[in-house]
């Protein structure tokens, strides 16, 4: 059985299987659910919800199983109790609580993982600034276990406080500086690949017609 959690998970995952949820559900099913709860659990952690995702999570369950909208988000939210030890509210009620009590040390990582998205800009395979600034506000997210928008808040206010400016124009202005050449770049790498296939195909019909108007009687 094909199973979407992580190895340490096997234990917990295992007594969600015979839970009251699990015990009901087939094999393909209970994968698909645990494979939900698992997404559900990774948006806790990045934006500090989750009401929305179990609603749609919930209804494409219930739609492709034939089981009723309520006891689709039931099982979705026992399995996902079983499996982490929190209920999805516990998880963000945690997260949040502890945002609200930071140490003051946060703010000087804050600073060096600001500091890192510039580096991973200029010295990265085509880094948009987006995506630096999310893996940087996760790195300190999982430091302090708050959650991805939490940690962006505290990287924007500290910027703020620190430099002339906001941190989003700063990292565009990265992304033009040492992202858009890259990008270009390629493009142009790319246009150069795709016209030398056709200047050859011109080539050959040029000679193909040659050939036939050799052949044609005077």
């Amino acid at each position: 059985m094909n199973m979407y959690y992580h190895p340490d998970e096997a234990e917990r995952v295992g007594q969600a299987r015979e839970s009251f949820s699990g015990r009901l559900l087939t094999d393909p099913q209970f994968e698909e659910a645990i494979a939900i709860t698992g997404i559900i659990e990774t948006e806790i952690k990045h934006s500090g919800t989750f009401k929305e995702k179990l609603t749609d999570f919930a209804h494409a369950f219930a739609r492709t199983q034939k089981f009723d909208v309520m006891k689709a988000e039931t099982t979705l939210r026992d399995l996902f109790k079983a499996r982490t030890g929190h209920t999805m509210n516990q998880m963000r009620e945690e997260l949040m609580a502890k945002e609200e009590n930071l140490p003051e040390a946060v703010d000087d990582r804050a600073k060096d993982v600001t500091r890192d998205i510039r580096d991973m800009i200029k010295d990265g395979n085509k880094m948009p600034f987006h995506r630096a600034y999310d893996y940087q506000a996760g790195v300190l997210a999982s430091e302090f276990d708050i959650t991805n928008a939490g940690a962006k808040r505290i990287m924007t206010d500290v910027f703020r406080q620190n430099a002339e400016g906001e941190l989003y124009d700063w990292g565009k202005d990265l992304e033009e500086k040492y992202y858009r050449p890259q990008i270009e770049a390629e493009k142009a790498e790319r246009q150069q690949s795709q016209e030398k296939p056709a200047r050859g195909r011109k080539r050959t019909s040029s000679r193909s017609k040659t050939r036939t108007r050799s052949r044609q009687p005077a």
